[in-house]
């Protein structure tokens, strides 16, 4: 994946909390274990006011373009010329929201970090709840983070029918629930993240978000749960989605079979062992 790097983030410096977290929301001190990283593929003016609310509760934030055509990244970039905790990447195509996402992580690993926290560009995530969920995966480091959505009355009816029927599938796949697998404002521990995105042959596009919370969960990873609202933004309000009903449950369709035939290897080879799976969810 080629991605060109705009600006540079000087030394990172310690900072006088154990697990690396601390600062206020008026100037949150830079973290040395855990960033933001927002992927974004024109996302319009949403971006800017993203990133900017984003930055406010938490440092650093990288956000890696997705081959966006509509110019939004421009004032971020601007951005980044005042704020050394800002940092952005360009892919050279629309890679998918799964490889935007493992290009941050790939550079956040190599950087040092050990978490991040992955959120749209839309507004639909609330960036004032990202210091409770670093603080979360702070205190349980090996733990994947998950927001509990509760939705409004702006949610569509069909967006929560196939989210009912995704968290189905996937509970069938684990066999026990394991909350949201399509909301993505999460907290991802990044080398066991990085291991099984680089394991699997998805993971690109819509179908990173369910199939990291099965793939995490089958390597016995702890999930966390928080309620986090979300929003719907309509198009006054400069609302986007790149959703895609038809071409993206059909994605999913074909990850959740994929995976089913996984599962019942999975299922078989325990099975033919004698072993069994220990799943660990509050």
């Amino acid at each position: 994946m080629t991605a060109a790097l705009h600006n540079a983030v000087p030394e990172r410096r310690t900072i006088a909390s154990p697990a690396g977290i601390c600062g206020s929301d008026r100037d949150p001190a830079p973290s040395c274990t855990h960033l933001v990283v927002i992927p974004s593929y024109n996302s319009g003016r949403l971006l800017e006011q993203t990133v900017r609310s984003a930055r406010s509760h938490w440092a650093p934030v990288w956000i890696v373009i997705d081959g966006s055509s509509d110019g939004s990244w421009v004032p971020v970039e601007a951005m980044t010329r005042l704020d050394p905790y800002l940092r952005v990447f360009r892919l050279s195509g629309n890679c998918g929201k799964g490889a935007a996402v493992r290009h941050g992580l790939e550079m956040a690993a190599a950087s040092g970090f050990t978490h991040a926290l992955v959120m749209d560009a839309d507004g639909q995530h609330p960036p004032d709840r990202i210091a409770e969920f670093m603080a979360m995966s702070a205190a349980c480091p090996e733990t994947l983070v998950m927001g509990r959505p509760v939705f409004g009355p702006d949610a569509p009816w069909i967006r929560i029918a196939w989210r009912r029927l995704s968290n189905a599938a996937a509970a069938l796949m684990v066999r026990h629930s394991v909350g949201d697998t399509l909301f993505g404002f999460r907290v991802y521990p990044i080398r066991p993240l990085l291991r099984v995105m680089r394991a699997s042959p998805g993971m690109r596009r819509f179908d990173f978000d369910p199939e990291a919370v099965v793939r995490l969960v089958w390597d016995g990873m702890p999930l966390k749960h928080l309620p986090t609202r979300v929003r719907y933004l309509t198009a006054e309000e400069d609302g986007v989605s790149h959703f895609r009903y038809l071409r993206d449950n059909l994605l999913l369709t074909r990850m959740y079979i994929r995976l089913g035939i996984a599962a019942i290897r999975r299922a078989w080879g325990h099975s033919a062992s004698g072993g069994s799976d220990a799943v660990r969810m509050k």
